[in-house]
């Protein structure tokens, strides 16, 4: 009889990774540039709201595994050592400090040493109308479902007032309210949106007493721009070097108004709630989370109750890209974010408590 034929085991087929956005993403090993290890701040454990949004992730297992009560999301003058620049530097963009040297990073945040600039609500017992025990924050995206929502009085009863990049308020007082206690940005970000929306009526920053400003730094000309406008000097180095901050915060800022997000939070909300498709070997320098994604994480990793406004919904075909647009625009994607991966996670999170997402019928 002929030799039997030897069956040759075919090579297993690899299967195509396919991201499951309706879901929080697993806490990513692989990488080398994901650096998913975080020191601790204790800051915002002493909360005394009994219906705190750290209370009641405890009892949401999916988000209680990624979710870090202790993570920093405030860097300040403390944080520039050498170790933790060395830590730090591997990582580029808003998730390290890659975009800055040492000495200027040292220089800009040593001006950044008051009380007011290690926490997020530096005011909060001096405040004489509290409503409760609870924190109760806004958080305002520009989205089109804020046009003739009527949403404005309800926003500004919270306790803090969020807001982000082109946020006109002006003539749009019924729909997204009055107040701004904190004003979220990139200097890039700022730059594009004066030029972008100045015809619209965004002319200038926020400038109340309760305003304090939130840099989102993926540059150096943010370290740059927040030492600038502490001192009241001229901007010294960087394509940004003879602009004159006064211009955009006034001549009575001062270091209590400003902060900036540490890059290991950015660096956080990135590997455990917005891992993407978009994270491939061409483009994984440049994406982030949006900049609105990354003001709303931070009110949900420091309030005690978070109402959203003005972000992207299933159903955002049905309305504007801005609130103030006065014709029509479709929504715009970029590659450096994943909006519909932020959508499925404000879904996700309204749904299972943790925040309050505005929706429309």
């Amino acid at each position: 009889a002929p030799p039997q034929r030897r069956k040759v085991a075919k090579p297993a087929r690899k299967r195509k990774r396919i991201s499951k956005t309706s879901r929080p993403a697993t806490v990513v090993k692989e990488s080398p540039f994901a650096g998913d290890v975080y020191p601790t701040d204790n800051t915002y454990l002493n909360s005394e709201c009994p219906d705190s949004i750290r209370k009641r992730v405890a009892n949401i297992s999916e988000y209680k595994k990624i979710f870090l009560e202790t993570i920093p999301v405030l860097q300040w003058s403390k944080h520039a050592t050498e170790t933790e620049y060395k830590r730090l530097r591997k990582y580029n963009g808003v998730h390290g400090w890659n975009v800055i040297q040492y000495d200027d990073l040292k220089d800009a945040l040593s001006y950044l040493n008051t009380s007011a600039n290690t926490v997020m609500f530096d005011d909060w017992e001096m405040r004489p109308n509290k409503s409760s025990n609870c924190i109760r924050c806004a958080v305002i995206g520009n989205g089109g479902i804020l046009n003739n929502s009527n949403m404005g009085e309800e926003i500004d009863k919270h306790d803090y007032v969020f807001r982000v990049n082109g946020a006109i308020v002006k003539g749009f007082e019924k729909d997204v309210g009055r107040r701004t206690s904190f004003y979220t940005f990139s200097t890039n970000t700022l730059m594009n949106s004066l030029s972008a929306y100045g015809g619209l009526g965004y002319t200038s920053l926020p400038k109340s007493e309760e305003t304090r400003y939130l840099f989102l730094p993926d540059h150096d000309r943010d370290y740059y721009l927040v030492k600038a406008a502490i001192t009241h000097s001229l901007i010294t180095k960087g394509r940004d070097a003879s602009k004159k901050p006064v211009k955009y915060f006034g001549i009575n800022a001062r270091a209590e108004k400003f902060k900036i997000y540490h890059p290991d939070f950015l660096r956080y909300i990135r590997n455990r709630f917005l891992w993407s498709g978009h994270l491939k070997p061409t483009n994984w320098n440049i994406y982030r989370s949006s900049t609105g994604a990354a003001m709303l994480l931070a009110a949900m990793h420091t309030c005690d109750q978070v109402s959203a406004y003005g972000f992207m919904t299933p159903d955002y075909d049905k309305y504007s890209d801005h609130y103030y647009d006065r014709t029509y625009h479709k929504v715009h994607f970029f590659a450096n974010h994943n909006m519909k991966l932020e959508m499925k996670l404000w879904k996700k999170l309204h749904e299972c408590g943790l925040i309050k997402l505005y929706t429309r019928p």
